[in-house]
């Protein structure tokens, strides 16, 4: 089974998905700091275009998440040590 926590030492994730996921931890901390090599890299591999929908796509899910944790609402059939596991697939492209 596969771990996003673990996703640094998979072999399941590209290059590219590994600096998206780096991208998404960096935006979901507070505060949020995204070191400039960082997204230099991103630049190298997403268009703005892309770029834009990526932030927007992880800062809804933040949003979600915080909102849901003011409200006490969790995941219908998860429990307090509840983990969102990500089946393992084939290493695919982005």
């Amino acid at each position: 089974m596969l771990f996003l926590a673990d996703f640094e030492n998979s072999t399941a994730f590209s290059a590219v998905q590994k600096l998206a996921l780096r991208y998404s931890g960096a935006l979901t901390q507070t505060p949020v700091v995204v070191p400039e090599d960082l997204f230099a890299q991103l630049d190298k591999h997403f268009t703005n275009q892309q770029l834009v929908e990526l932030t927007s796509a992880i800062a809804w899910e933040n949003y979600w998440s915080r909102f849901n944790h003011a409200f006490g609402v969790e995941a219908e059939g998860s429990g307090a040590n509840a983990v969102c596991m990500v089946p393992a697939t084939a290493t695919s492209g982005v």
